[in-house]
């Protein structure tokens, strides 16, 4: 949901198109440097909040483009922790429940390049550092599932439980499965039989406990393709009947969905969507 205005706004424009979950960005997605926010927005944001409570929760924020808490290059990691944490700051200012990130890139260099077990490990250190750092905020931290694409971290299941691993308050850490990157990396739950085998994989390797979101996108390109391209729910590579699986299943009920699928200005696309997602629920 745009914040354009006022971040109190995301609640409204939700309401309009009958959301019972909303994410927004509360800071810049594509620059480094961002402004403190305002006492009056933060307590417009609250009251507002309090007063949707029953309708739209929880309230899930996705941190900026450019965080790559994988980087070698020490200018380029203190920026992203920087960010990081003032992501973190904001969300506890606004009572936000999840923040959302990707884990990590591992940069192309022709000086250095870590292995994997090191990115994992250096991620999990970054974030002990900033969940030290915020210690008493309730802003969970929500790794994203990813296409892979390039030398993107998060395209396999046993990338989270190595970094998960490695945290040491595991009360503030949980997962976000995308549907168009998670299928876009390889895992096929296309049938029922295939659908059920990816979250026993899931269970076994990561652990259903910390599956806390979803974000329920379709996708142009092919099963295991590793490249990230969002499309309309039924449009795509995935198909409408394997949503229908996510929506019943009672493991899920309460666990928060959201769409980044395209969108216009009058948000019929997102409306389109949401009816095309609810027509499945039986």
């Amino acid at each position: 949901m745009s914040v354009s205005g006022s971040k109190s706004m995301a609640f409204e424009r939700g309401r309009e198109l009958g959301c019972e979950t909303i994410q927004v960005f509360i800071r810049n997605v594509r620059g480094w440097l961002s402004k403190p926010l305002d006492q009056k927005d933060i307590d417009e944001f609250l009251k507002t909040k309090e007063e949707f409570k029953r309708e739209i929760w929880p309230i899930i924020s996705h941190n900026s483009y450019l965080i790559n808490l994988a980087s070698i290059d020490k200018e380029k990691l203190e920026k992203s922790y920087t960010a990081m944490l003032d992501e973190l700051n904001k969300a506890t200012q606004l009572g936000i429940e999840y923040e959302i990130m990707h884990p990590g890139v591992i940069p192309i260099s022709d000086k250095k390049e870590i292995s994997k077990d090191e990115a994992f490990l250096q991620i999990a250190t970054q974030l002990n550092k900033l969940m030290e750092e915020t210690n008493g905020s309730k802003v969970k931290i929500l790794l994203e599932t990813t296409a892979g694409q390039g030398k993107g971290l998060g395209n396999k299941f046993h990338h989270f439980e190595t970094i998960i691993s490695k945290i040491n308050d595991k009360s503030r850490i949980g997962i976000c499965f995308d549907t168009a990157h998670s299928f876009a990396a390889g895992y096929d739950f296309t049938t029922k039989k295939k659908y059920n085998e990816m979250w026993d994989h899931f269970d076994s390797t990561i652990g259903l406990k910390y599956l806390c979101a979803f974000h329920l996108n379709d996708t142009e390109k092919e099963l295991g393709s590793r490249v990230d391209r969002h499309t309309h729910i039924g449009q795509g590579k995935i198909g409408k009947e394997p949503f229908g699986f996510l929506l019943n299943d009672e493991r899920f009920r309460d666990l928060p969905g959201i769409i980044e699928t395209p969108k216009g200005k009058d948000l019929k696309e997102d409306k389109m969507n949401l009816k095309t997602l609810r027509s499945l629920i039986k």
